[in-house]
C-alpha cells in the first residue's frame, strides 16, 4: 500500500519531492523498528501489525534512542497520520487499528526564540568566502541572496538562471512551500552580484543558479555545510558568531528581523516570506529584544509614581467659583 500512497501523494496532493522524501524516510525508520520489535520482515508487515502500541513505541524510540526532539517526533507522526488517513478509505476492515493510531496525540513542544544575525554578523558572514575562487563567489552570492530575500533553503537550491529578471525593476521568482509562487524585488547591490555571476555560468536559462562543479544544483545538506564553514571563518571578523548556531534558516530569520527593524509591518513581512498564516510571523516580534526595550522605555518603573496632574492654585479656584 505504501507505493499506492506515494503515487497518491504525488498525483492527488501534488506533494513536493522534499515532502515525499521526508515521508519515505519516516517509513524506512518505522519499518526497521517494526522488524526489530516483531521479527517480521518489512515486506510481510500488515496494517494489523502496525497498531497503536507499535506506533507509540516507535515515536518513543525516536526520542529516547535516536535523540530526536519533540518537534521531529511530531513531524514523523504527521507523516504517519497522513498514511493512516489514506489507509482508512482503502482498508475499512482495519479501521479499529487505524482509529487508535490516529488518536495518538502530538507532543507539546517548547517555543524557542528564533536565532538571527545582527547587521555586523551578517556582513562578516557574507565577506567570509574567498572571492578569488569560483566556489567563493558562488557562496558569497548565496549568502547575500539568502539574507536579502529570506528564501527557504529549498527555494534557494531550486533557483534557476531564468528565475532572475534583470531590468528597471529587477526581481526574483520562486515556487515556495505549498507550491505558492511569489516575486521578490532585488536590491541594486544584489543585482550587481548576480550580473557578475551570470558571466561565470553556462548560457542555459533553466540551469541551476547555484551549481556544483558537476553542474548539478546544490543540495540542502551542502548549503548547511558551506554556511557552517563560512561561519567558522567569519568568527575572526565578528567574535559574536562563535556563540551562534548559524543554519540556512538563520539567513531567513535575519531577513525577517531586518525588515522588522526597518519598520515593516508583520503582514507585509508575512507576504515577503511566503507565510500562509500571519500568526507565524509573530515569532519575530517575540524575538525582537530592541522592540521590547523601546516598549519598556515608555512604561513607568513599578516603584515610580506617575507624573502628578496639574492642580490649580487656591486663588485660581476661587476666581473660577466666583465667575
Amino acid at each position: 500500500m505504501l507505493d499506492e500512497f506515494e503515487a497518491w501523494l504525488l498525483r492527488e496532493r501534488s506533494t513536493q519531492e522534499g515532502t515525499a522524501a521526508a515521508y519515505a524516510d519516516t517509513f524506512r525508520l518505522l519499518l526497521t523498528y517494526a522488524q526489530q520489535a516483531t521479527g517480521i520482515a518489512p515486506s510481510a508487515l500488515t496494517l494489523a501489525d502496525l497498531d497503536a502500541d507499535l506506533i507509540g513505541g516507535f515515536l518513543q524510540h525516536l526520542e529516547t534512542e535516536r535523540g530526536n526532539s519533540a518537534a521531529t517526533r511530531n513531524a514523523r507522526r504527521a507523516a504517519l497520520r497522513s498514511f493512516f488517513s489514506y489507509a482508512s478509505y482503502r482498508a475499512p476492515d482495519a479501521i479499529a487499528t487505524i482509529s487508535q493510531v490516529l488518536a495518538i496525540p502530538a507532543k507539546r513542544t517548547k517555543t524557542t526564540l528564533v536565532s538571527f544575525l545582527t547587521a555586523a554578523e551578517a556582513e562578516a558572514l557574507i565577506a567570509a568566502p574567498d572571492t578569488g575562487t569560483w566556489l567563493g563567489r558562488r557562496d558569497r552570492l548565496l549568502l547575500h541572496l539568502g539574507i536579502q530575500t529570506g528564501l527557504r533553503v529549498s527555494e534557494l537550491t531550486s533557483l534557476r538562471v531564468d528565475s532572475i529578471q534583470i531590468g528597471p525593476h529587477s526581481q526574483l521568482e520562486c515556487i515556495g512551500k505549498g507550491r505558492k509562487q511569489r516575486v521578490i524585488p532585488l536590491q541594486k547591490n544584489t543585482v550587481q552580484l548576480l550580473n557578475a555571476w551570470f558571466g561565470e555560468l553556462p548560457p542555459v536559462p533553466d540551469g541551476p543558479l547555484f551549481p556544483t562543479h558537476a553542474g548539478t544544483p546544490l543540495t540542502r545538506a551542502a548549503v548547511g555545510k558551506l554556511i557552517a564553514r563560512h561561519t567558522a571563518a567569519a568568527v575572526g571578523r565578528c567574535s559574536s558568531l562563535a556563540e551562534k548556531n548559524v543554519t540556512p534558516h538563520t539567513l531567513r530569520h535575519t531577513c525577517a528581523m531586518s525588515l522588522l527593524h526597518a519598520g515593516i509591518d508583520t503582514a507585509s513581512i508575512a507576504l515577503w516570506l511566503g507565510h500562509s498564516n500571519i500568526q507565524t510571523t509573530q515569532i519575530y516580534l517575540h524575538a525582537d529584544l530592541e522592540l521590547k526595550r523601546r516598549t519598556l522605555e515608555r512604561v513607568p518603573a513599578v516603584d515610580e509614581r506617575p507624573p502628578a496632574r496639574y492642580q490649580a492654585s487656591d486663588a485660581l479656584i476661587a476666581f473660577l467659583k466666583n465667575r
